[in-house]
């Protein structure tokens, strides 16, 4: 189970869809970053709560940087 969510690639915090202590789903978008003028949706792997958002909109991030902790 993957309850860290990191960053698939480099780019900028579009919006955060999700806050700490948020229920969240399977598939459920957290996240959206963008890069090369693409937005990608990033996707809850398991069911769980927000624990912790480690990113705000406009934030720069490399890839495999924690971006929500699920628990």
């Amino acid at each position: 189970m993957r309850r860290h969510v990191g960053a698939p690639m480099p780019g900028v915090v579009a919006a955060v869809a999700t806050s700490a202590g948020a229920r969240v789903s399977r598939g459920d978008t957290l996240l959206t970053l963008e890069a090369m003028k693409m937005q990608t949706a990033i996707r809850a792997e398991v069911a769980g709560e927000v624990a912790e958002v480690l990113t705000r909109p406009g934030q720069t991030v490399d890839a495999k940087d924690l971006l929500v902790v699920l628990r």
